[in-house]
């Protein structure tokens, strides 16, 4: 199985992750933003790996702190859970459609991280949520995960239906990246000898 837990203390966030690649989706993630929280959900639903997560951080100042934090530990234990990355298919897209939203998501598991995040919202706020705090979270992902992350509205009128589409998308890129490859047993998807 390709398992890996992470643990990050610092002054600001207090966080245990577990994540299983080889899930079947299954969640239970509690940070005390709600909003989050519910975009944690649908990242492991849709991504098929699961995902659970106990974040205690100063959200009497805002949920800037938890959200990079979260992001930062689950882009460790993805690439702590790959191990040396042989025989998994390294690339993954989806278009994402929910609604009056479109997302496009392309991603490679290239230990190069870099993200664009075409996410313009129409609102600064989902709920008590900061719309800001989507780019933060993959931002972190894509580099402690050493991801190449690629993420584009395409069009979309609702603030929550494009954060959400917005993690589904990614969700279903990850599924697809992190998958054995069953012609590839083995063998690392490069040409370099190393990711």
């Amino acid at each position: 199985m390709r398992t890996a837990e992470i643990t990050r203390n610092t002054s600001e966030t207090k966080i245990n992750l577990r994540v299983n690649l080889d899930g079947t989706g299954q969640y239970d993630n509690n940070t005390g933003v709600g909003f989050f929280d519910h975009m944690l959900d649908q990242l492991s639903r849709h991504s098929l790996i699961d995902i659970a997560v106990n974040a205690d951080g100063d959200l009497h100042i805002d949920d800037h702190h938890t959200v990079e934090d979260v992001g930062i530990a689950l882009g460790q234990a993805i690439a702590k859970a790959l191990g040396d990355k042989k025989g998994i298919r390294r690339y993954g897209h989806f278009n994402l459609a929910m609604d009056d939203t479109q997302v496009g998501a392309a991603l490679d598991l290239s230990a190069r991280p870099f993200l664009v995040c075409n996410l313009p919202f129409p609102t600064q706020k989902i709920g008590t949520f900061d719309t800001e705090l989507v780019r933060e979270f993959f931002q972190a992902l894509a580099t402690h995960g050493g991801i190449t992350l690629h993420i584009d509205l395409i069009h979309g009128i609702n603030s929550h239906h494009i954060a959400e589409a917005a993690f589904k998308s990614v969700a279903r890129a990850l599924r697809m990246a992190v998958e054995p490859d069953p012609r590839m047993a083995g063998v690392l998807p490069s040409t370099k000898g190393a990711l």
